[in-house]
């Protein structure tokens, strides 16, 4: 895969189509993926975040989830063809499921909320779809039998809705022991947006790069600091690196 290095991290050239078709592939040869994604917030925290960087990078597949990283992408010269956002390639994974008799597994967020995912996906396709879920909350000591009872699903995706860098790392960590679940991915917020708990930003501000802005707009004591001072750092990071190109 065409993939380019960009502020400590790695990024698969890929569309939305070529990850679709990628994953579909993966999942019918029985090879695993761990796919993951990267935004201007993720991007920052790897800066000193060892642990997260190495979760991230040693991903078998990492798409652009922000508009802000293929902004960066075309002024560092390495354009990165589109944004693949984490909660567009999930929803394409689950309905690619329904119509390949694919089973996936829902872990994360309250138990509330991934029951509220599990009823809509039922009706949307068919009971059959999913393999099992649980909630997000529990111990460290408790993954172990999570992972079991994932691996005893026989799920063909596993899709994890934590917050980062939890769900980074919880996959990286027990990647081997997934090994034989196709496809796992970590999914973020997307369990509370498709539950109806929070609202996603319209099409026009996701096509602008200002879904950030929406969300801060939802919650602004909680994401001030993640959007308005992390994207002001993630800016100095890119301008800061073409700088340096330029200098050489």
């Amino acid at each position: 895969m065409p993939r380019i290095h960009l502020l400590k991290t790695f990024v698969d050239n890929l569309s939305m189509q070529e990850t679709l078709q990628l994953v579909d592939e993966s999942i019918v040869q029985n090879k695993p993926i761990h796919h993951t994604v990267v935004n201007a917030g993720k991007i920052v925290a790897m800066q000193n975040d060892e642990v997260l960087r190495k979760s991230v990078n040693e991903a078998d597949v990492i798409n652009a989830d922000g508009q802000a990283v293929i902004w960066a992408s075309k002024l560092l010269n390495k354009p990165l063809k589109e944004r693949v956002a984490g909660i567009d390639l999930f929803v394409n994974l689950v309905q690619m499921a329904h119509q390949k008799d694919f089973r996936v597994y829902l872990l994360g967020a309250k138990q509330e909320v991934v029951e509220a995912v599990v009823r809509k996906f039922e009706k949307q396709y068919s009971p059959k779809i999913i393999a099992g879920f649980r909630n997000g909350y529990f111990s460290t000591s408790e993954e172990k039998q999570i992972v079991d009872k994932i691996v005893h699903s026989k799920a063909n995706m596993l899709f994890v809705a934590m917050s980062s860098p939890q769900k980074e790392i919880f996959l990286h960590k027990h990647r081997e022991a997934l090994n034989s679940v196709p496809f796992i991915m970590g999914v973020g917020g997307s369990f509370d947006v498709l539950s109806g708990k929070t609202k996603r930003a319209p099409l026009w501000m996701q096509k602008s790069g200002l879904e950030w802005f929406y969300r801060f707009l939802q919650e602004p004591k909680r994401m001030w600091k993640r959007y308005l001072v992390g994207n002001s750092k993630f800016l100095y990071l890119v301008f800061k690196e073409k700088f340096r190109l330029k200098d050489k």
